[in-house]
């Protein structure tokens, strides 16, 4: 049965999901597709960070939008995925680093986190979502 807008915002906001993101490569190959941490705040955009360098970067700057996918597989079954376009891209604050890393890892392990991470090799980018699909597999 699919999600409400209200259900669908509230499972994407909740910490510790790993998203997995799909990015259009153009050269007749099927999308990328690889996990990432996100942040979301629900009426808010989706963010994440990247290597400012890497493919996924280069991808999302040619395709100009993403798609996301969200899934809890213990009962019930229930997913989310939204698309749209990237809105926007900046390098990635120490701040923003520490709030997206502490969604996943233990608040002890956050600092330790931030301090070996390479910030001047990260970005941070914005999706504003537009299309949305869900279902909550355990409400049939």
């Amino acid at each position: 049965m699919p999600l409400s807008a209200d259900e669908r915002q509230s499972f994407l906001a909740e910490e510790g999901h790993v998203a997995s993101l799909a990015v259009e490569r153009g050269d007749g190959r099927a999308p990328l597709n690889v996990p990432i941490w996100y942040e979301y705040a629900p009426g808010g955009e989706v963010r994440f960070l990247t290597g400012r360098d890497s493919a996924k970067a280069a991808l999302i700057a040619a395709a100009g939008r993403v798609a996301l996918l969200v899934q809890r597989t213990t009962p019930t079954y229930r997913y989310v995925s939204v698309e749209g376009p990237v809105v926007g891209s900046a390098p990635t604050a120490e701040s923003e680093l520490a709030r997206i890393a502490g969604r996943y890892l233990a608040a002890d392990a956050v600092p330790g986190y931030v301090e070996a991470s390479d910030l001047g090799a990260l970005v941070t980018y914005r999706i504003r979502p537009e299309h949305w699909l869900s279902a909550d597999l355990g409400a049939i």
